[in-house]
């Protein structure tokens, strides 16, 4: 009688022993893995199950796939508790991460549909879109759409738009975030998202959509944000 080892298919076999080694330390976070050629060899089997291994691991969010340089042990996951009020920055350097924001474009556009009901704007009013993805340690983890409030901030694409927004608005606008709705659910990865961060179209992402409030409880802007899957948690205390 074959034991259960024996019966299971061999990539499942190369999947529990990678994820071992990472549980254990000896592939740490940021390590680059092996290349699947080296694995191959490492494992004695093709090519096919290895890819087939790693897309495992993938999914389960141990390791990511950076473009022509091979797989990566994933980093620890930000931490996110959506009853503070906090900005990508400075989480970033609470929990010991360098954060870094880059402008892909901005520019005053049409409201999109879906936008103008949560802004209580008429159709066809204008508004300033900011396309920007966001860095921690030098990895994009984030594509965000800032649907911002011409009315609030006029001349905004006059400022530097490649940090924190927050402080944009603090600097210039004497405006401060001190209030959200927030909602967040699993979705896949639209293509200019997935362009932007490097990843395949249609891969997991978690989907973080914000109405954000000023000082005077008027709102202030609207975002969209398109998280890795793999970069994000979600942690609340209820008292």
């Amino acid at each position: 009688m074959k034991s259960t080892t024996e019966e299971l298919p061999q990539y499942r076999l190369i999947t529990a022993q990678l994820q071992a080694k990472i549980e254990n330390g000896s592939l740490k976070s940021g390590d680059k893995l092996p290349s699947e050629r080296e694995l191959c060899s490492i494992y004695h089997t093709t090519r096919i199950t290895i890819r087939e291994s790693l897309m495992q691991l993938e999914s389960s969010g141990l390791i990511y796939r950076s473009e022509r340089r091979g797989w990566f042990v994933t980093p620890e996951r930000l931490w996110l508790n959506p009853t503070q009020n906090t900005n990508f920055h400075k989480l970033c350097l609470e929990q010991g991460r360098q954060p870094k924001t880059e402008l892909l474009d901005g520019r005053v556009v049409t409201v999109p549909n879906q936008v103008a009901k949560p802004l209580l704007l008429e159709p066809f009013e204008k508004i300033y879109l900011l396309t920007r993805l966001r860095f921690a340690d030098d990895r994009a983890i984030c594509y965000c759409e800032n649907h911002c409030l011409p009315a609030r901030v006029p001349e905004l694409l006059s400022h530097d738009l490649n940090g924190s927004l927050t402080e944009v608005y603090e600097t210039h606008y004497n405006l401060i975030y001190t209030s959200m709705h927030l909602s967040f659910y699993p979705t896949a990865m639209p293509e200019p998202a997935a362009n932007a961060l490097g990843v395949t179209v249609g891969r997991p992402a978690l989907l973080l959509q914000r109405l954000n409030y000023d000082q005077y409880g008027r709102i202030l802007d609207y975002d969209v944000e398109y998280w890795r899957h793999d970069s994000l948690r979600i942690e609340v205390d209820t008292l």
